[in-house]
């Protein structure tokens, strides 16, 4: 299927109705982002050394994990369960789940995970930490990972907005990626994880600090995303429009400037360049070929909207965190967007919301969290009715663990934050100016996983 050009606009349509699937087979995909530092100076890890990021790759070897290769080099992990283990431009590891049925199940993976990288931690001199951005070291400082399209997406970032190199080296964040059943259900969903995803960025925003002092914002992380790059990035107001679907989006991801096209081992540069072009054979960076469905899946993981379409959906507004609310990532949005009773609740939530509306939310939650003013009230307001209505969808769904427990309880750390309107962030500000006395290095032991 990979290997098959695309010689018309309905093929592209038709992968994403393949994802389409019954509510039995719906699964949650759970991925996170940690920053490696070394223990004796705190610094991020270079790619080389006696306790790089490739010693990190090579030591959770023997749990079971294969070595994926890119110009002889190890660049990720794989196992055949479709998780994976890969880097991010400035050595941030991240862990992308496999598909899986309970949240119990994925809290289960998660926790195993983060065992290994810990285990081989241990031997190497380094800690692991989740937070949204990178707490002290400026960019200058960040070691770059030896993968070909992360030379390219440099390269041209800067070119799009002051941010960009801020997004690729210094944050990392949660994500969860579910299913849909049909067009219309795909629809209805990925307009509720739009409009809502500004309730995560508050619940989660936990990235106060830059280069050891407060940034200004609680989630800066959200904050760099707003000025990346705007021809990808945003709250795409035509997935709230009469008439969007599956097309829709192709058509999206079609104006969607190109970074890359791999071949024979090598990420080639077409960036700025257009897929349509390429479609036509006309890219002037491979002219006269056309693209693969391997070239418009590597294209799709260039757009960064808030929430994301592939063949599932993507949820992509929380900052990194703790163990505990990386399971309540998915719990969030499994309690939401996997019960029809809910996504309508949620979606009477945020339906008379204008485009204005959402806008102002994007930019204004990265620095007041919970606290953003809106409409009659605050957003913290709202996020409890979100929270109430995630909890009665888990509710339903029923799935319980060895001990009889129910996936309500991977909220709590979220209910936990929106009752006391204190985010993570606004703790690390107060340890930050109390205890600490203005120096950011306790966080990475009072933080570490």
């Amino acid at each position: 299927m990979s290997s098959v050009p695309i010689t018309s606009k309905r093929q592209l349509i038709e992968y994403f109705e393949s994802g389409c699937k019954p509510p039995e087979k719906w699964r949650i995909g759970t991925e996170h982002e940690k920053f490696a530092y070394r223990l004796d100076d705190l610094r991020p890890l270079e790619y080389e050394g006696p306790n790089g990021v490739r010693a990190v790759l090579e030591g959770l070897e023997k749990f079971g994990w294969e070595p994926v290769l890119e110009n002889g080099l190890p660049i990720a992990l794989k196992k055949n369960d479709m998780s994976s283990i890969t880097l991010e431009p400035g050595g941030q590891i991240e862990l992308s789940g496999a598909p899986l049925e309970t949240i119990h199940q994925t809290c289960k993976e998660v926790g195993t995970h983060l065992d290994q990288v810990k285990d081989v931690a241990r031997h190497l001199g380094i800690g692991f930490m989740g937070l949204g951005y990178r707490p002290k070291w400026p960019l200058e400082e960040i070691p770059w990972m030896p993968k070909g399209r992360y030379k390219i997406m440099g390269n041209y970032m800067p070119k799009k907005g002051s941010m960009g190199l801020d997004m690729m080296l210094s944050t990392c964040t949660v994500q969860v990626n579910l299913d849909f059943e049909s067009e219309a259900d795909m629809v209805r969903k990925f307009r509720v994880a739009l409009a809502l995803q500004p309730i995560t960025t508050a619940l989660f925003a936990n990235s106060p600090f830059k280069e050891g002092k407060p940034n200004g914002f609680l989630s800066y992380r959200s904050h760099i995303w707003t000025d990346t790059d705007p021809d990808r990035c945003g709250v795409l107001p035509f997935v709230f429009e009469e008439g969007f679907g599956f097309e829709q989006y192709v058509d999206y991801l079609l104006d969607v400037p190109m970074y890359f096209v791999y071949r024979d081992g090598q990420y080639i540069d077409v960036a700025g360049q257009s897929f349509r072009d390429f479609m036509a054979g006309k890219l002037p960076g491979l002219p006269g070929e056309i693209p693969t469905m391997k070239d418009f899946e590597d294209h799709m993981t260039t757009a960064f909207p808030e929430a994301r379409l592939k063949k599932y959906l993507e949820m992509r507004g929380a900052d990194g965190g703790p163990w505990a609310r990386l399971c309540a990532m998915s719990a969030l949005w499994v309690g939401l967007l996997y019960d029809d009773e809910c996504v309508d609740a949620a979606w009477d939530l945020a339906k008379n919301w204008t485009i204005e509306d959402h806008t102002y939310l994007r930019q204004e939650v990265p620095r007041l969290a919970l606290k953003t003013p809106f409409r009659e009230g605050i957003i913290g307001d709202l996020t409890l009715d979100v929270l109430d209505i995630a909890h009665e969808g888990l509710r339903r769904r029923g799935r319980l663990n060895e001990f009889g427990q129910d996936e309500t309880m991977f909220l709590n750390p979220l209910f936990g934050i929106a009752d006391s309107g204190q985010t993570a962030a606004e703790l690390l500000l107060s340890a930050y100016k109390r205890r600490w006395h203005e120096n950011v290095d306790p966080i990475f032991k009072e933080h570490a996983y």
